[in-house]
């Protein structure tokens, strides 16, 4: 098994990234950018941030490059897509129940390294329906899988339920 470290000290600009998504998200709940806002914006994201340093070392998984938001993008929409068609496919099952269900637990191993990481790909699992994460241990996500016909290669199968998430989540966490 691979040793996976605890998540490393946030870095100053993980501090930073923090005030700004605090600041941002101020001025979005006020809705105005008059200066008195954003001077409260900035105050309330400093003042955030340092109660919770401590806390930010989940953010030391977050790759502050400028492709980050392209990758974010991109695995949103990919959530979306198999969001949508894990939602098809259920209800089929559910309006067909002649369908067969096969029921399997399937271990996933990621390559992701940050707790962020692996916590978001759970949840995405989770979130879509027909799968659901059971346990996160290390670099592997047991993962309960409603359809797993007889004879599927659980390689094949781990790599269709994970993928797709895990690729994209690589681009903007580690």
């Amino acid at each position: 098994m691979d040793d996976i470290s605890a998540d490393p000290r946030p870095s100053i600009g993980h501090y930073l990234f923090s005030v700004l998504v605090l600041a941002l998200l101020w001025l979005l709940l006020a809705g105005s950018l008059a200066t008195a806002e954003l001077i409260a914006a900035l105050a309330v994201g400093i003042l955030v941030t340092a109660i919770a340093g401590p806390r930010l070392a989940v953010l030391s998984g977050v790759r502050l490059s400028p492709l980050a938001p392209w990758h974010l993008l991109r695995y949103l929409l990919t959530f979306f897509t198999a969001l949508v068609a894990a939602n098809l496919d259920m209800a089929r099952r559910v309006l067909s129940p002649s369908l067969p269900l096969r029921p399997a637990l399937v271990e996933v191993r990621t390559r992701l390294r940050s707790s962020l990481g692996r916590m978001l790909l759970a949840n995405s699992i989770t979130l879509t329906p027909g799968t659901l994460a059971v346990d996160i241990r290390g670099d592997r996500i047991l993962v309960h899988w409603v359809d797993c016909p007889p004879g599927t290669d659980l390689d094949r199968a781990t790599a269709a339920i994970s993928d797709a998430f895990e690729r994209h989540i690589r681009g903007f966490l580690e």
